[in-house]
């Protein structure tokens, strides 16, 4: 179809259910007058896309995971870029780079790279050299040469800059601001209404992300129901310890669904909580999601005290954190919050910081970098 419009393709290797950061990215290229495209994959479980004002194409693909996945996933990615008209490419988390990278080469198009993380030390990369070598080896070749770099937060733009002498901008993961939104009451949700609500969310609920010990952790927690939802290689797990300890009377799992289905259980929650472990670079730099979606829904914060976690929550108090991942300390500290007068001064300091933190603000930064290519 004819357009007078400037093309943008966005790629990222999910299936395009549940990240938020690329569907914002979308939908600010279509503020800024682009006609999008986004490219990602699709899963046997995958949900149903959401109408936008953007186009979506998900890859289906015989492998789900593994060297032959990512192999085949850029193989496909490539020629769909090469045979596809674009003024503009996005290219989100290293998994995407290379294509966009040769693509942009060839055509001479503009690219943009967002980093979503510290790729190369997550940790199924880090129980992995060879992989991991690979992934650097990339990395190390493509993104010196970038023009245009974009990442979460600044101390992972801190690192990429020290590492590769290219300048990254810093858009972080907040939330879209909320208004007139009705969450339904808590009965409609299947929540009782005579117990604190603990919630703890994410698209990727994954090894030393803490939901197994908080898991162990509600055999000592009082007054309180703990709802996971998402998705997340330990997500099996998770089900076979709610089974081993009999605590499916005090924890509720729910697979991942759709955010506007998310955001009426996360402000119902009492509590939000994100426990990542100082396990390796990308979780001790990390600033998910989650926090600005508990801030927006004006749920009060128990975080493990990472660099970037702890700027925010200590800058608007609006929170707390766990002193280590021991189950019984994390209970003592839930079982704190929720008996404390505390909890409604954090409650209250969200209004502030929602009025701050939101993406109307952010994504300025965005419109920014878009207007100067």
């Amino acid at each position: 179809m004819f357009t007078t419009k400037k093309i943008a393709i966005v790629s990222v290797i999910n299936d395009l259910v549940t990240d938020n950061r690329v569907n914002k990215t979308c939908l600010t290229l279509v503020e800024s007058g682009f006609e999008v495209t986004l490219i990602g994959r699709k899963l046997p479980d995958s949900l149903p896309l959401s109408k936008t004002s953007f186009k979506s194409i998900r890859i289906r693909l015989l492998f789900l995971k593994g060297p032959l996945f990512y192999f085949f996933f850029n193989i496909r990615l490539f020629f769909k870029l090469l045979f596809t008209k674009a003024d503009l490419l996005f290219a989100n988390d290293l998994d995407t780079l290379l294509p966009n990278y040769l693509v942009s080469k060839i055509r001479s198009i503009p690219l943009i790279y967002d980093s979503h993380e510290l790729f190369c030390d997550v940790p199924e990369l880090l129980n992995s050299p060879a992989k991991r070598k690979i992934w650097q080896k990339v990395e190390s070749l493509i993104v010196p040469k970038l023009k245009t770099c974009i990442t979460v937060n600044e101390s992972i733009a801190k690192i990429f800059e020290e590492k590769y002498k290219v300048k990254f901008n810093v858009i972080r993961n907040i939330s879209d601001a909320v208004s007139n939104f009705k969450p339904r009451p808590k009965t409609e949700l299947g929540m009782p209404a005579d117990k604190n609500i603990i919630l703890l969310q994410g698209a990727g609920i994954n090894i030393d992300r803490g939901a197994e010990e908080l898991i162990d952790a509600m055999q000592f927690v009082q007054g309180a129901i703990l709802y996971i939802i998402g998705s997340g290689d330990v997500w099996k797990v998770l089900e076979q310890k709610v089974k081993e300890q009999n605590l499916s009377d005090k924890i509720t799992l729910i697979n991942k669904i759709p955010k506007k289905e998310l955001m009426h259980y996360t402000y119902n929650a009492d509590l939000g909580l994100s426990i990542d472990k100082n396990t390796n670079l990308n979780y001790y730099y990390s600033l998910p999601n989650k926090i600005f979606d508990y801030i927006q829904a004006g749920t009060p914060i128990l975080a493990s005290k990472l660099p970037e976690i702890e700027k925010i929550i200590t800058h608007y108090k609006i929170g707390s954190f766990i002193d280590d991942h021991k189950p019984q300390n994390i209970a003592k500290k839930i079982n704190e919050i929720l008996s404390s007068r505390k909890i409604k001064e954090y409650k209250e300091n969200t209004r502030a910081a929602a009025i701050e933190l939101s993406w109307a603000n952010e994504k300025q930064k965005l419109i920014a970098i878009f207007s100067q290519l």
